[in-house]
């Protein structure tokens, strides 16, 4: 088992709140991404969790134990940071071995681990080598297999991707949510990256200024967005935000309607607009249209379309999909 709850948990440095009192449920086996921007109190918020940083406030129960007092080493989790925070005089094998000798398991033991471990991550054929004969994807599924070993209640990932390139942040990406289908273990994994978000995680926690902005699926925050930083912040490229007249006659401060959710024509449409930039992607093209009224819109269509910059295009925007907004930001259902 392996719930986490946190009760009104809440950390001040000082006069400065950085988590306000918050209320979360993460369920046993739920992967759950932390995600906002640089500052929004998300990495800190696993630190909370993990013993690392002391609670203000609030309590914080695994499997319904109150572990809030409670040193790291015994909260029955595991983390894997940022740095890969490898040994590099010690082979892969004695690196992934490291936490169960310093509980003095037997040695048998500890290599049984470590080959599953090593079997689950691909790197039975790099046991003994050292981490500098290792790719970045390489070293980072060492750390993985590091906190694998100690079979914990929950898996702790603190932007474990960002030293990587991008083909390779897809592919540990990838590894990463087929490792959570193999164990089934609780995780919790901090980005500030929305695409990451988007396409890992069962439960997606929003925070902005360390406020929990919207908690749901990946395709709830997507359709059904609280307010205008979700709705901004959820979805790439990030969704329009139409003001003034426009708004106004559909009864709302705010008017929002996603690139993917607006068709472009040259015969004509409900909007008329300039193309600026256009963005050939392969398979989409993103263009950045110049309006009149409502200021400059992205669209997003196909990667087959022959539209430039200076062509002259009409708009129509899918009626089922605009999202509305009062003047508090709430969305108006």
């Amino acid at each position: 088992m392996g719930s986490i709850t946190l009760q009104r948990v809440n950390k001040a440095f000082g006069d400065l709140t950085v988590i306000p009192a918050i209320d979360l449920e993460i369920a046993d086996g739920e992967f759950a991404v932390f995600v906002g921007p640089s500052g929004c109190g998300k990495s800190t918020l696993l630190r909370l969790i993990a013993g690392l940083e002391d609670v203000t406030s609030g309590a914080i129960l695994i499997d319904g134990k109150d572990t809030t007092a409670l040193p790291p080493a015994r909260r029955g989790l595991s983390m894997v940071f940022q740095s890969y925070a490898l040994y590099p005089h010690m082979s892969v094998r004695a690196n992934i071995a490291f936490p169960l000798k310093m509980a003095r398991l037997p040695a048998a033991e500890i290599e049984a681990k470590v080959q599953a471990a090593a079997r689950t991550l691909n790197l039975t054929d790099y046991l003994d080598r050292k981490p500098r004969q290792l790719s970045g994807g390489q070293r980072q599924r060492v750390a993985i297999g590091r906190a694998i070993v100690r079979q914990p209640e929950a898996f702790l990932f603190d932007e474990p991707l960002s030293n990587l390139d991008a083909a390779l942040r897809v592919q540990m990406r990838l590894e990463i949510s087929e490792l959570h289908q193999a164990l089934g273990t609780t995780m919790i994994y901090v980005t500030h990256d929305q695409v990451e978000a988007m396409t890992m995680a069962d439960k997606i926690v929003v925070l902005n200024r360390g406020n929990i902005e919207q908690v749901g699926s990946p395709l709830d925050l997507y359709r059904r967005p609280d307010n205008l930083f979700v709705a901004g912040f959820i979805g790439s490229p990030k969704m329009n935000f139409i003001t003034g007249p426009v708004a106004a006659g559909l009864d709302c401060h705010t008017l929002g309607v996603r690139p993917e959710h607006i068709a472009v024509s040259t015969g004509g449409g409900l909007w008329t607009g300039t193309v600026g930039v256009a963005e050939h992607l392969g398979s989409d093209t993103y263009l950045h249209i110049h309006t009149e009224n409502l200021g400059t819109l992205t669209v997003r269509a196909g990667g087959e379309i022959m539209l430039g910059h200076g062509d002259t295009v009409g708009l129509t925007p899918d009626m089922a999909n605009l999202h509305k907004f009062d003047d508090k930001g709430r969305a108006i259902r």
